[in-house]
């Protein structure tokens, strides 16, 4: 795995008024933006940020959206990008075998994609994906 996280995703409650906070108030510019998206990309200065509703991010890694371990508590997630899909799968497998725990097999994602999450051994999610559509590697 290459130390880089290519993506963090917020999972938020109101995607609008977080759209507004970070483009309109702190000034984040956002990448091929369209109302009726569901998510919004920030391209920042090394990485990317994500704003994503925390039930659908709920719904992505098949966890109950609830306070407390074994839901999404936080709505975060960090994201390592790989250049193809096989990639995912070997990075998903290298994490397990470090000890990490598999929260979602890597598998065609409704986006386009291809990914899979796990969680490192103190509960932070991690998602490792192939985007098609934005180089993030």
């Amino acid at each position: 795995m290459k130390p880089k996280i290519g993506l963090i995703t917020l999972g938020v409650t109101d995607l609008k008024r977080s759209l507004k906070f970070y483009r309109d108030g702190l000034g984040f510019p956002t990448h091929d933006y369209k109302d009726d998206a569901g998510i919004v990309f920030f391209k920042l200065e090394g990485t990317w940020l994500a704003l994503y509703p925390k039930d659908k991010l709920a719904e992505d890694l098949n966890l109950p959206l609830v306070k407390g371990v074994g839901g999404i508590l936080g709505g975060v997630t960090l994201a390592h990008n790989v250049g193809t899909k096989e990639e995912v799968g070997a990075v998903v497998e290298q994490a397990v075998n470090a000890g990490a725990k598999l929260i979602k097999q890597p598998q065609d994602v409704f986006w386009g994609g291809y990914s899979g999450y796990f969680a490192d051994p103190d509960s932070h999610l991690w998602e490792v994906a192939w985007n098609p559509f934005m180089d993030l590697t």
